[in-house]
């Protein structure tokens, strides 16, 4: 499934995965030769989560550069009541 950041629309990018051979000149050789090379993907760092988008809730892939950024505004948590953080009642 090709994923992409909603705000930046930042998605893969395709490259080469080079594999050499061959002696470094810097260690006495003749230098390193390209001996193959196989297409890659470089996938960008994406996270789930759920933000707000022109005032709803929306589940979306969010890139970690436009977190840090500080461009998503979050979806707040809602706390389910339990026993433990019920309100205490004060017996008299």
């Amino acid at each position: 499934m090709f994923r992409k950041c909603t705000l930046c629309q930042k998605g893969e990018l395709s490259g080469k995965l080079i594999t050499r051979k061959g002696q470094y000149k810097a260690k006495g050789g003749t230098g390193s030769k390209i001996a193959r090379w196989s297409k890659r993907k470089f996938l960008p760092n994406l996270q789930k989560m759920r933000i707000i988008v022109e005032g709803k809730l929306q589940r979306a892939f969010v890139c970690t550069k436009c977190l840090k950024k500080g461009v998503v505004q979050k979806a707040c948590v809602k706390v389910k009541p339990s026993l433990n953080n019920a309100p205490k009642e004060l017996s008299l």
